[in-house]
């Protein structure tokens, strides 16, 4: 009897030496899936469970490599030392090169490649130079670098910080040329450029399509001009400029634009025939000159627009239905009205409703503002 019991004993024991791992009985394709839904830097613990891990790393078709999954546990990215800033850049180097030079060139796709990191010392040559290195080597079909300045307040930056930023970024971009060649999406912030450099990023970066700019500018009160063969999406956040001109933009679906100095003319739409999504968002003081969509986005047939009002004051005027308002709205079919001063939402609902005739959906927030005297 206790020779049998201490059989099966060891037959359970045994049984659960060998209980099968079901996350590595996954096919390949399947764990690879798995771990392309995981930032970098997670998906390259898995490494050190086996060879087989390690291996399935170098096949990964997203590459998400950013800066800020590096912060220490509990630190906020506004609130890190100069000395944690350069490690963490130096971290999402290694961490680039590292995941970049395990791959066989040409073996597999990459479908994603992304990195974010800031903008110091020779840290953004060195990823450049290593992403255009795998632009060689392997068939990318979308790369993005996000070019961090370590601000989050626009008060924070001073203008000469703007203009150091900027020249830094140019530096970056003119020893960078095949990454910035091979670009599909540019999130920048903080920079204020020299006359042309907008203008050579985007000759330079021909397979642009989603292009971000906040707090960007070549001078207070200036004018951006904007011309591209791919781009598709454009957003203009909190630019000190006077006048957005979209000169000549075949492929733009979408436009945000947040944030404008000027109500006389701010933006000039030229050829810009697939433009449909349009997102306008604006604070206007008292003595503001308020615009009329009807010349605001003139030549364009949008099919989405949102429009956010952040103060008491309305920026837009209705207008009773004419030729140019119905060219403009003809095609409308979604309508976000957000932060609409009280008082205002029944006008502005009977100016949708007659405006487009094929709407589907309007949407409205409406704010009570406090006015209190002293």
């Amino acid at each position: 009897m206790a020779k049998s019991s201490r059989r099966r004993r060891a037959s359970k024991l045994n049984a659960k030496g060998k209980k099968v791992d079901r996350l590595s009985a996954l096919p390949d394709d399947v764990l690879v899936n798995i771990l392309d839904r995981l930032n970098v830097r997670e998906a390259a613990r898995t490494s050190i469970l086996s060879r087989r891990w390690t291996q399935l790393c170098a096949k990964l078709s997203r590459l998400m490599i950013s800066a800020l999954d590096f912060l220490p546990k509990g630190v906020l990215c506004t609130n890190i030392s100069d000395d944690e800033l350069v490690r963490i850049n130096a971290a999402v180097v290694q961490a680039t090169d590292s995941i970049l030079t395990r791959r066989n060139p040409g073996e597999h796709t990459i479908r994603l490649l992304s990195t974010r990191f800031y903008l110091r010392d020779d840290v953004p040559i060195s990823i450049g130079r290593a992403v255009g290195h795998a632009m060689a080597a392997h068939l990318v079909d979308n790369a993005k670098f996000s070019v961090m300045t370590g601000k989050y307040e626009i008060s924070d930056m001073a203008e000469d910080d703007l203009i150091t930023s900027a020249r830094n970024f140019m530096l970056f971009f003119d020893a960078c040329p095949s990454a910035f060649g091979g670009l599909t999406t540019l999130d920048l912030e903080n920079l204020r450029f020299g006359e042309s450099d907008i203008s050579n990023v985007l000759i330079t970066c021909k397979c642009l399509r989603h292009l971000r700019l906040y707090n960007c500018d070549t001078g207070v009160c200036s004018t951006l001009q904007v011309e591209h063969a791919r781009l598709r999406e454009l957003s203009i956040v909190q630019c000190m400029v006077e006048r957005v001109e979209l000169k000549w933009l075949p492929q733009l679906t979408t436009m945000v634009f947040e944030g404008w100095l000027q109500f006389q003319d701010p933006l000039f739409i030229g050829h810009v025939p697939l433009l449909e999504v349009v997102s306008l968002t604006n604070l206007a003081l008292r003595y503001d000159k308020t615009v009329f969509l009807s010349e605001f986005l003139s030549g364009t047939s949008i099919r989405d627009l949102k429009l956010a009002f952040n103060s008491e004051k309305i920026w837009v005027q209705p207008e009773f239905p004419t030729p140019c308002l119905a060219s403009v709205f003809r095609q409308l079919r979604f309508v976000n009205l957000l932060h609409l001063p009280e008082g205002h939402d029944l006008t502005w609902t009977m100016y949708i409703l007659e405006a487009a005739p094929l709407l589907k959906e309007l949407y409205m927030t409406v704010c009570v503002y406090l006015k209190i005297s002293f």
